[in-house]
């Protein structure tokens, strides 16, 4: 399947379909999160245009469709933020995810030292694949205003 795949940075057109890409995504967090309080979730239009556009955001299409995209940003003291990591629910479990997250571990900076994610401490399955990718995972954090309870996870780059 990789051999079809064209790995892009995203571009304004692409913004209507991501925003279809991330609400499918992330229904299966709020269930796995027993929560409709995520952000992704609720994002307009013009707030994933704002994101995408200020963070290095990569999209991938298979056969013209978008299925997957990710964001990385430097942040202070050498973090590399990785964020928004989506990939069609219908190709799940092909590798799409490892390969967007090596993509963006890829993209850091060179004075980067650390790569730094959230997820739901409640998605077991995302927390199974950073995992693998050798990320280490906290203890979950409370969930501020009744959203999400959250777990950190950080690798360091080698």
């Amino acid at each position: 399947m990789t051999d079809d795949l064209h790995i892009a940075p995203f571009a304004p057109g692409d913004v209507a379909e991501l925003l279809v890409l991330q609400r499918c995504c992330w229904v299966q967090e709020a269930i796995a999160n027993s929560t409709l309080d995520i952000p992704p979730l609720t994002e307009t239009h013009d707030e994933i245009l704002a994101w995408a556009t200020t963070w290095n955001t990569v999209v991938i299409r298979l056969d013209g469709r978008l299925v997957g995209a990710a964001r990385g940003r430097a942040e202070a003291g050498g973090t590399w933020h990785i964020g928004r990591i989506m990939v069609a629910p219908d190709l799940a479990g092909h590798g799409l995810g490892t390969q967007l997250i090596e993509l963006m571990e890829a993209l850091a900076p060179a004075d980067t030292r650390e790569y730094l994610m959230f997820t739901g401490a409640g998605s077991e399955r995302n927390i199974g694949i950073y995992r693998r990718a050798g990320y280490e995972v906290s203890d979950p954090e409370p969930a501020p205003h009744g959203g999400v309870a959250t777990v950190t996870l950080r690798k360091r780059r080698a």
